[in-house]
């Protein structure tokens, strides 16, 4: 596999995220369609998180420490035990496209990295090297696909039309 085609990808996906998400009011940032949806700043907050305690932490330590568990990690609680929704909003997207930055200046500088290392996860099993940076590039594409579904889901919203007339969704 070429890695450098997931890299670069990873590094695209700054400016696909930074277009997305600047220039927001704070009524749009604000705004979930019911009250278990995310907000934009939620997902940026989460996006922040993930990219430093998550993806690279655990490639990072699949890489240089191979057999070892990765410090545990719990996304599903950050959202409330971390106050997302209290962050400021331009900061965080701030943070995270710079999070963005150091990890892929990190990923370029890998020399011979063995994405065949692996550790045991508690209920995952066998998890690679390559498992990890495929999945990095996969979640940005599901947050990017939730980011627009919540944007188009705002117009629609905000506007009161059907918006069918643009085509289905």
């Amino acid at each position: 596999m070429d890695y450098n085609y997931i890299i670069d990808a990873l590094e695209n996906n700054h400016s696909i995220f930074f277009n997305l998400l600047k220039d927001q009011k704070r009524e749009a940032y604000l705004w979930r369609p019911s009250a278990d949806h995310w907000c934009l700043l939620e997902i940026i907050c989460h996006l922040y998180d993930e990219e430093k305690e998550d993806f690279r932490t655990r490639l990072r330590t699949t890489l240089e420490t191979p057999g070892i568990l990765p410090p545990a990690i719990n996304p599903a609680e950050w959202i409330t035990e971390r106050k997302y929704i209290e962050r400021n909003y331009e900061i965080m997207l701030h943070k995270f496209l710079d999070e963005r930055t150091e990890s892929v200046h990190w990923l370029r500088k890998l020399e011979k990295p063995q994405w065949e290392n692996s550790y045991i996860h508690p209920s995952l099993g066998k998890v690679t090297a390559h498992h990890f940076i495929n999945n990095w590039l996969a979640h940005d594409y599901l947050h990017i696909r939730q980011i627009t579904r919540l944007k188009y889901n705002y117009l629609k919203f905000l506007s009161g039309e059907t918006l069918d007339y643009a085509g289905n969704w």
